[in-house]
């Protein structure tokens, strides 16, 4: 204690010279402002008076806007922000209790309130409220820094009567709490150890005096702790142990115990263990949800519960809104600590993180039962369940069931009356009457279709109070609410007759059920028949088969009826389908009869070419077919197969023209739309990117697209595709030298060309990479993002973020666009949780912008219908299957190209590869399909000549 007093009077000297220092400065800054003249003080006067009405402005603002919506978290932190820095304490305590009141409060809001009430304590009882207010901070969030800022402060009032003990137990405390952190749990026990060994120094003798045996013994207890001390902190992973292991090494005057130092070696390893998912911590952006949870999996497979608790604690410091991982923790601590004040306290703070999670109330529910807590206080529970505002009408359902249930085990049902089971029909009562009017005001819908609230009251009253007449009533009003029409319900109600009424209330329901099922009206005629089997005269018998056998009569000519109608439908199908058939036969048979004008007209054209060049001449016709002596000159002949650009020979020169003049002028028109020549080994796709959705009227594509991506990287080659009279496709390759060069150009996805958006992706050949996974929009519920329909065209993100911000903060807005970039009208907004966007959809769904009524809820997009891969259909005779479509685009050729006369049938199985049907084993030579069935006539079949074509297809 002397020693302590004595190292706070060497402090005052020089804090005392820090004050003399400031006041010096403040002093000649009065009178520097004081020479600049009055003008300049006044000016500075008004500027601040004009900041102090508009913050002052602000806040008003902030506090309307809290007492219309108590919920707005972002609100509460803004508005104690400028509290602060107005210096107006006492609002800024109200704003900061009543934000505490609702949310658990972040580390650094309550460091700053309590560094605040910290400067702002003179007395004793001061001490003490700031005391409570650090057990409410630890009590949120078990962070370090909490913890050691407590402890510091503790020491501070160490000289009251039992400070020292204090000081001690809220160490042990912090150890306990966050002791076991690997990276900041060190620095609470160095806190501890540098708070003994100061005491030590206070009961170290003068120099030249001896101790006595109490004093010694004393000196010798307080030595004790601190080697107590080393010894626990060398069993727990910590990171930097080797530098306590040194430090213990050097105080211990007889050396590190061998136990100590096999213990040592023990956390070391563990810390091994431990290290790769603390890198992967520190190296990972928030908020490293992934990471915790894989750290998280290890512990609890490694099977220490503290340390599984702390990993927890940390997780949940950084994703404190995440549901999951707060039932996960929850659930761990149901089952396995079963610790009363871990448990309860785990679920009080998890619910005040996320209170729109029922699954965490329905537990917490639970486990206050399991733990014996008082009926009060589980009743208070539910009451702030009912006001935390769930997503769906089934949630309340579900946490007023788990209400009554509990209810429900408080009865003493061999009491023929008690206060608990008047308390089990009144909540019985309200939780209909909420349903009713609450939730189906707010969800339009009742959540409780099959009214299973209702069931279990009846049969509570039929088993457990005997009280059938009650129950009869119950089921009475289920099927007045459009239950009445089902089989499974009357079964269930005959059931319940059945065990504990009476054969003339079993028989009557029945008989209603026969009368009012349509769902499954065999079933409940036969449950009748076989009960007056069993139950009833011959009379009861003759009743029940009469109105069974009129039952299914109606029923049966019900369905005949549906069939007819189905059937006539069915017919106007195929009529309709024939319809469409005779027409595209009507249609193929005139395009037959033009394609055989055509073939005389081309025969009347070659003659004519034949004439005009000379007889010999290579005709068009051969060239196609790779007649004559066509190989000489394959090297003129230019095919990109990807472009789809085919350069043809030039014809002959005329007479009059001189010789290369047209081979000149050819490659003239082409050399500017001809692609840059690259083997197909230079092409890698991993260099490379697809680029799409570009106007087909595009001048110059390649130039175009080189300015574009010029600041991605060193373009190797620009591949655009063209149709084959040379027309844009509206797609490209770009080709770049290295692949560092792609995620650049990607990042230009989405980019205007010329007023129209290019779509840019990787390109990846999928028949290759079938497992390659491209980006696909979410088809299930987002309940943190908001889906707005409605909206003008005129609307931009500015506009939306401008309008949306106001009820949390926005993660994302993305404005949806048709290919060529025009607005649909449609938006999506994320928030940063499931609360916000809640709110959104409350305050902004039927409101008005721009004169359109804005239709907003929560995102949840339908699924996309696949398409069929293969579509057969019968050509020529014979099966095709439709192409599939690869990475080079649809195939031009759908049909085969194959003479009627020709064709020969496909096996089932048969394959259809560039348009043409082939049978398995088959080859194709001379244009002749040749399979299994093939005759050596048919193989010695030679090349036929136009003219054979010709006849073939005008052949009836």
């Amino acid at each position: 204690m002397a020693a302590v007093d004595n190292e706070e009077q060497t402090l005052l000297p020089d804090i005392e010279k820090e004050a003399e220092g400031m006041e010096r400065e403040m002093e000649s800054e009065v009178d520097e402002e004081e020479g600049m003249g009055v003008e300049h003080s006044e000016e500075d006067e008004e500027d601040t008076s004009d900041d102090e009405r508009e913050n002052e402005a602000e806040i008003q603002r902030l506090e309307e806007q809290l007492s219309i919506n108590a919920f707005d978290y972002n609100c509460h932190v803004d508005l104690i922000k400028l509290l602060r820095q107005e210096g107006k304490l006492h609002r800024l305590r109200k704003a900061r209790q009543k934000m505490s009141e609702l949310f658990p409060l972040t580390e650094e809001i309550w460091l700053d309130w309590l560094k605040d009430e910290i400067h702002l304590t003179e007395d004793e009882s001061d001490r003490e409220k700031v005391y409570e207010l650090f057990e409410r901070a630890v009590k949120d969030y078990g962070c370090p820094e909490l913890w050691l800022e407590y402890v510091q402060y503790s020491i501070g009032g160490m000289g009251a009567q039992g400070g020292i003990d204090r000081v001690r137990s809220i160490f042990e405390r912090a150890l306990m709490e966050v002791g076991l952190h690997v990276t900041k749990g060190s620095s609470i026990w160095e806190a501890y150890r540098e708070f003994e060994i100061a005491i030590v120094s206070t009961l170290q003798p003068p120099p030249g005096s001896v101790l006595s045996q109490e004093q010694q013994e004393l000196l010798n207890a307080q030595l004790e702790r601190i080697h107590t001390l080393f010894r626990r902190q060398l069993a727990v992973p910590l990171m930097d142990m080797e530098g306590t292991y040194a430090e213990y090494s050097d105080w211990a005057d007889d050396g590190v115990p061998e136990t100590v130092t096999h213990q040592y070696r023990r956390a070391l390893q563990l810390m091994e263990k431990c290290k790769p998912y603390e890198e992967a911590l520190m190296v990972s952006e928030p908020p490293k949800l992934a990471e915790y949870q894989t750290y998280i999996d290890f512990e609890i497979k490694e099977g220490d519960p503290a340390r599984v608790q702390i990993i927890f604690e940390r997780a949940l410091a950084e994703n404190c809104l995440v549901p999951d991982l707060w039932i996960k923790y929850t659930t761990y601590l149901d089952r396995q600590l079963k610790i009363k004040e871990l448990v309860l306290s785990a679920y009080e703070r998890a619910v005040r993180n996320c209170p729109w999670t029922m699954d965490l109330w329905k537990s917490y529910l639970l486990a206050l039962e399991r733990h014996g807590a008082d009926h009060q206080t589980v009743a208070d529970v539910f009451e702030k369940a009912l006001n935390a505002g769930f997503m769906q009408a089934t949630d309340y359902v579900e946490i007023w069931q788990t209400y009554l249930d509990y209810l429900r085990r408080r009865v003493d049902f061999s009491k023929e009356w008690s206060r608990e089971l008047d308390e089990l029909r009144a909540a019985f009562t309200r939780s209909l009457d909420y349903l009713k009017q609450d939730v189906e005001e707010r969800f339009s819908e009742s959540g409780d279709l099959s009214c299973t609230i209702m069931q279990i009251w009846a049969r509570i009253e039929a088993l457990h109070c005997k009280n059938m007449q009650k129950a009869r009533e119950l089921w009475d009003s289920i099927m007045t609410k459009g239950n009445a029409k089902y089989a499974n319900m009357w079964l269930e109600y005959y059931n319940l007759e059945r065990s504990y009424g009476d054969a003339a209330h079993c028989r009557k329901a029945l008989h209603r059920a026969v009368q009012c099922t349509s769902d499954y009206p065999e079933h409940v005629c036969d449950v009748l028949l076989n009960f007056e089997r069993v139950e009833g005269s011959l009379a009861d018998w003759d009743a029940a088969v009469q109105k069974t056998d009129t039952k299914l009569n109606r029923v049966n000519e019900q369905r005949a009826r549906v069939a007819e109608k189905e059937s006539l439908v069915a017919r106007q199908e195929e009529e309709k389908t024939e319809m469409r058939r005779k027409a595209k036969s009507d249609k193929k048979a005139q395009k037959k009869s033009q394609k055989a004008n055509r073939t005389g007209e081309k025969r009347k054209a070659e003659d004519e070419y034949e004439g005009e060049w000379g007889e010999d001449a290579e005709l068009p016709s051969k060239r196609l077919k790779g007649e004559g002596d066509f190989g000489s000159t394959a090297t003129e002949e230019l095919m990109e197969t990807e472009s789809g650009l085919f350069g043809r020979r030039a014809p002959p020169p005329r007479k009059n023209e001189p010789p290369g003049f047209r081979k000149h002028k050819q490659g003239a028109n082409e050399a500017a739309r001809q692609p840059q020549e690259m083997s197909q080994e230079q092409r890698k796709d991993e260099n490379c990117v697809f680029v799409s959705n570009l106007a087909f009227n595009l001048e110059d594509p390649e130039g175009k697209l080189r300015n574009v991506f010029q600041g991605c990287g060193t373009i190797q080659q620009v591949r655009p595709v063209f149709a084959a009279k040379g027309v844009f496709r509206g797609y490209c390759y770009v080709q770049f030298e290295d692949r560092l060069c792609v995620p650049e150009a990607l990042k230009l996805d989405r980019q205007e060309v010329e007023g129209r958006p290019m779509f840019v992706s990787p390109c990846v050949d999928k028949n290759k990479n079938p497992d390659f996974k491209v980006f696909k929009y979410k088809t299930s519920i987002e309940k943190h993002k908001i889906f707005i329909s409605g909206l003008p065209y005129t609307c931009t993100k500015e506009m939306l973020e401008e309008l949306c911000k106001e009820y949390g903060t926005i993660k994302a807005i993305r404005l949806l666009t048709n290919r060529s970039g025009k607005p649909k009208g449609l938006a999506y907004v994320e928030y940063e949780n499931e609360r916000q966007a809640s709110q959104a959809v409350l305050k902004m769904d039927g409101t008005m912008l721009e004169n359109f009524t804005l239709s907003v809820a929560i995102s949840n997009p339908p699924s996309r219908k696949m398409e069929d891969k293969a579509v057969p259909s019968r050509v020529l005779g014979g099966a095709m299957l439709r192409q599939p479509q690869g990475v080079r685009g649809k195939g031009r050729t759908q049909i085969s190209l194959l003479p009627r006369s020709l064709y020969r049938q496909s096996a089932p199985d048969a394959k259809a590869e560039n348009g043409t049907v082939s049978a398995p084993n088959s080859t194709v030579t001379d244009g002749v399909c040749e399979g299994p069935g093939t005759t050596s006539l048919d193989r010695q079949t030679k090349s036929l000549s136009n003219e054979d074509f010709a006849r073939m297809l005008l052949k009836k």
